[in-house]
């Protein structure tokens, strides 16, 4: 394992925004046109971004190099035990099922997974805009009146 810090360029040397049979707006890759598509539901997913930009392929392959680069460092400074244990912790946090809704985007993430990823001081687009401006807000004791009700 090499001690990477950039990862590698593998992106095509040219890049178009317009695929081939696609209905989208050229300006706006992913996005419904309604003068060409008509009006109606787009065919493709919401919830799966739909941009295939070279920049965006290029910071999810410089996170993993990252991630590389940390389990490595901590595996030649205290063994191979450190990396083994905060995967398995990891593991564990991503297949845990409560998950707070006031302390997490909506219950989509775990805070106990962002501070084990070491991403708990960063901001994304998603920590900004939730898309549940018109859901109530509930707080931590009625979620746990929820599940013990539940049990």
């Amino acid at each position: 394992m090499s001690l990477r810090i950039v990862p590698e360029d593998n992106h095509a040397s040219s890049f178009s925004h317009i695929p081939s049979k696609s209905l989208s707006a050229p300006s706006a890759p992913g996005l419904h046109d309604t003068l060409r598509a008509g009006v109606g539901p787009s065919p493709h997913d919401a919830d799966k971004a739909i941009s295939a930009h070279p920049l965006e392929a290029r910071l999810k392959s410089w996170e993993a190099t990252r991630e590389a680069l940390r389990m490595e460092t901590l595996r030649r400074t205290y063994g191979i035990a450190e990396p083994v244990r905060r995967g398995m912790e990891l593991k564990i946090a991503r297949e845990n099922t409560w998950r707070p809704m006031c302390l997490s985007q909506g219950g989509k993430t775990s805070v106990h997974e962002e501070i084990l990823a070491g991403r708990d001081e960063t901001i994304t687009w998603e920590d900004v805009f939730t898309n549940d401006d018109t859901s109530a807000f509930v707080s931590v004791q009625d979620e746990i009146e929820r599940k013990l009700v539940k049990i």
